[in-house]
């Protein structure tokens, strides 16, 4: 039974030995189709030779370890040794591969916390973005395997490129400069997500935002309320046809659907599950991060730690320490828990107990290695263990201001998403400002536009984005604060007039109030908020065109459309009673009538009303009728009697009237304002203006100008008082009689001289300044003192052309005053400057001491 039960274990033992082999050849076979397939990325990520770059002006940490680091790389073999004898069906670690000068680098010194003088990277969005934007996208050369090389952060912000491990070890880097609990990873994730293929992904900038329920509010119910007129219509019958017409939508939506995500399936991936990729892990805690998260470094995405993309983790590293994952991996990262201090989940390489590995008991391996290193290394794996993470050896991350503003590679960028693509420029790159478009198709082939949407930077016409239907043809331009003519979105069809323009205006910007208008051939809708008068809307309907009329304070000829009807709309007014509040106001320009309908008051359902017709009636003698009772139907709400006032109703009549010219003088300045911002806005997508801030003197070149032309002048000058400094001792040399050789008294005599005149110079200035503050104290106290006495008396002009005077003298008594200080200040270093000058001086040195 004994040699049967062997036989089969030999057999078991053999089988499997055959099944490992024929995997580790199916993988290898993989990995070399996959290393095919990689040729046809395209060139631009393979063109670059990293043997080919300059290391000779690199640190010499970068060459060489020092003593700290190469124990550091003693406890990693050791720390390697013995996790391949637990743990033998797992992979090697990523722990120590080599630098760009060849050197073997442990991965956690390779992390080198910085923070940028940027703000957009005080926040972990930005630094994602930063990084995925600057740098290009290489792919492991083996899928399968971590790379043998991992250079440092700098070199790959020179050359812009690298693979997931460098993408992740920079932005890192960056995260914890920032404040973040960040962690570089080395796991296993889907093909998307290692070959940054989003064609399957929607684009963030189409994601729409979760809509939040909002309880409505329920109206109060009114017994007053007119009772509907009965259905007639059999509900039993509506509820079928309903119902079938539901069963059919619901079928070909279910077909489309299929067919739509049977298109959208993404092809089988032979190496899933083995895929490497290095991404970035932010723990809660710091920066109140609330929940955990991944960073994927080749998007800037973040994503769920329960994402499926994410199938696996193998260790996890800061600049602190290094961590291996011991948790099963088989539902992918969903049921990990991140909790470093657990050592059952997670084996810490430098950990402060003096506890060794554990081996695995009862076998021969385990009791081999025990008894050696309980022999005489037990000591030095305790002292190890406690061992401190040397400082990196990286040199300090730098970004200049130009390369943070430039960020793509040639400062270009595409992305291709599902049925979309996103272009990404650097600013100033476009002559229009264009930084960012997004171009939506209909189908996955990307052949059939939808909709265009542009992104602008830095424009005078403060144009900020603009959405392009291609389908409706519609064209909308949103604009930020500031525009010259206030406008804040316009959307149109074509920049000419009498076609279809929806113009929205910030109404803060405007005195009139207008929030919104809307114009096409025919009619023109004007939408206003926060007038006196509560005007709310203004709506007109054209007639066919007429002759040219020049409106006077306008400089547009327009030939005007005939008005043929206005109507307002007011809101409610609490001020006024209800049937006194007009509610709407319609002038019918053509019928010579005009209609008040007024607020309704509580607990009525119909509303006042006036209805004025302008007679054209004459009588024999040519003067018009003043008032007759029928230019005026009225209907007043809760009363049956008529209004027998005629009186207030022809004063009324007149008031209409005279707004009604009013209102028309305002449709014309409406639509020459059309036509103004329509040319305006032609003038200004024909000649682009991009705004440069001041303090930008590289492309600023009125401001480069500038500061060349004052340092030009500065240099211009320096010389001329150079010859002037030459002669500073001409006077007292003169009375000596311009000898080549001084005595010792001789030379301490002109110092003295020269020291006493300039100190004289310095308290004469001085007092030439104080002398003129103080009169100019005076002369402003007595135009006080005048003004005090004839304030009263003064017209207004006079009291502005006194002001000015005041203020003209005020600020000159300021200029004095801070002159005074300044030459109170700078009259000792002038002083010892001049004195230190005369020591060093080549006719008084020999005497001096300072030759």
């Amino acid at each position: 039974m004994e040699v049967l039960e062997e036989k089969e274990e030999e057999e078991q033992k053999e089988e499997e030995e055959l099944k490992v082999l024929e995997v580790s050849a199916e993988l290898q076979d993989l990995e070399m189709k996959v290393s095919v397939e990689q040729v046809c990325v395209p060139s631009d990520t393979h063109d670059f030779d990293w043997s080919s770059i300059d290391t000779s002006q690199l640190l010499s940490s970068y060459k060489t370890n020092s003593l700290k680091e190469k124990k550091l790389l003693h406890i990693a073999d050791h720390f390697l040794q013995q996790y391949a004898h637990l743990c033998p069906d797992r992979k090697p670690l990523f722990l120590h591969p080599v630098n760009e000068c060849g050197v073997e680098k442990f991965v956690s010194t390779t992390v080198r916390p910085t923070l940028l003088p940027y703000t957009e990277l005080y926040h972990w969005h930005g630094c994602a973005s930063f990084v995925s934007d600057y740098l290009t996208m290489e792919p492991l050369k083996s899928p399968i395997t971590p790379p043998s090389s991992l250079y440092s952060p700098t070199t790959i912000l020179k050359y812009q490129r690298g693979n997931c491990f460098d993408f992740s070890v920079l932005l890192c880097s960056m995260l914890i400069g920032a404040g973040y609990d960040a962690y570089c990873v080395h796991g296993y994730a889907t093909r998307e997500i290692c070959t940054l293929d989003e064609t399957l992904e929607l684009c963030p900038l189409l994601r729409k935002p979760q809509e939040v329920p909002k309880e409505g509010m329920k109206k109060p119910s009114s017994k007053y309320r007119v009772k509907p007129p009965p259905d007639l219509q059999s509900k039993f019958e509506l509820q079928q046809e309903a119902k079938k017409a539901a069963e059919t939508e619901a079928a070909q939506k279910n077909k489309e659907r299929e067919e739509e995500e049977e298109a959208e399936k993404p092809k089988r991936d032979p190496l899933h599950g083995l895929r490497v990729h290095a991404w970035v892990l932010v723990r809660s805690g710091k920066r109140e991060v609330p929940e955990t998260f991944f960073i994927n470094p080749f998007t800037g995405n973040s994503h769920s730690t329960t994402d499926e993309h994410f199938l696996g983790i193998e260790s996890v590293w800061n600049h602190r320490n290094y961590w291996v994952n011991m948790q099963d991996c088989w539902n992918g990262c969903k049921d990990i828990i991140f909790d470093f201090s657990d050592a059952i989940r997670w084996e810490i390489m430098l950990s402060g107990s003096n506890k060794p590995l554990q081996l695995l008991p009862d076998t021969e391996e385990g009791k081999e290695l025990s008894d050696k290193d309980m022999d005489g290394t037990q000591e030095k794996e305790e002292e190890d263990m406690s061992f401190d993470m040397p400082p990196s050896w990286v040199a300090p991350i730098q970004i200049s201001p130009r390369e943070f503003e430039t960020r793509c590679s040639q400062g270009r960028k595409v992305i291709l998403y599902k049925k979309a693509k996103l272009e990404k420029w650097a600013p100033y790159l476009n002559g229009n400002g264009l930084v960012k478009r997004l171009t939506v198709y209909a189908d996955l082939d990307c052949t059939e536009v939808v909709e265009v949407r542009e992104w602008f930077k830095n424009r005078e016409d403060m144009l900020d984005m603009r959405e392009v239907n291609k389908q409706t043809q519609l064209t909308t331009d949103f604009f930020s604060p500031g525009h010259l003519l206030g406008l804040k979105a316009h959307t149109y069809t074509l920049l000419e007039p009498e076609t279809e323009h929806m113009m929205e205006f910030y109404n803060e910007a405007r005195v009139d109030g207008l929030q919104k208008r809307v114009e096409n051939a025919n009619e023109m809708t004007e939408y206003f908020v926060g007038r006196d008068d509560f005007l709310h809307l203004r709506h007109v309907v054209f007639g066919k065109r007429g002759k040219k009329i020049h409106l006077a304070g306008t400089r547009t000829d327009i030939n005007s459309r005939p008005i043929v009807q206005i109507k307002e709309c007011f809101h409610r007014n609490l001020e006024k009673p209800a049937d006194e509040d007009v509610a709407e106001r319609i002038f019918l320009i053509t019928e010579e009538a005009i209609y008040l309908i007024y607020h309704l008051k509580d607990k009525y359902i119909t509303a006042s009303k006036k209805d004025f017709f302008k007679a054209a009636e004459r009588d024999r003698k040519g003067n018009e009728i003043v008032m007759t009772p029928e230019m005026c139907i009225t209907y007043q709400a809760g009363s049956s009697e008529k209004d027998k006032k005629p009186l207030h109703l022809y004063k009324l009549l007149q008031e209409l009237t005279e707004e009604e010219k009013q209102l028309k003088q305002q449709v014309w300045q409406s639509e020459a304002e059309v036509l103004n911002i329509l040319k305006v806005r032609k003038n200004e997508e024909t000649d682009v203006k991009l705004s440069v801030s001041i303090y930008n003197t590289e492309r600023n070149e009125k401001r480069r100008q500038q500061y060349e032309a004052m340092k030009n002048t500065v240099e211009d000058e320096l010389p001329g008082q150079e010859e002037q400094d030459l002669d500073y001792l001409a006077p007292f040399l003169i009375q000596i009689g311009h000898r080549e050789k001084m005595t010792k008294g001789q030379a301490l005599r002109v110092r003295d001289d020269c020291l006493t005149d300039f100190k004289h110079r310095l308290i004469d200035k001085a007092n030439i300044i104080q002398a003129r503050f103080e009169k100019a104290v005076e002369e402003l106290q007595k135009k006080d003192h005048w003004f005090q006495e004839h304030q009263n008396q003064l017209s207004a002009e006079e009291e502005d052309d006194f002001l000015a005077r005041y203020s003209e003298i005020t600020f000159h008594i300021h200029i004095l005053a801070l002159r005074l200080n300044r030459e109170k200040q700078t009259a000792p270093q002038k002083y010892l400057a001049l004195e230190e000058k005369l020591r060093k001086d080549p006719r008084l040195a020999e005497h001096l001491g300072h030759a």
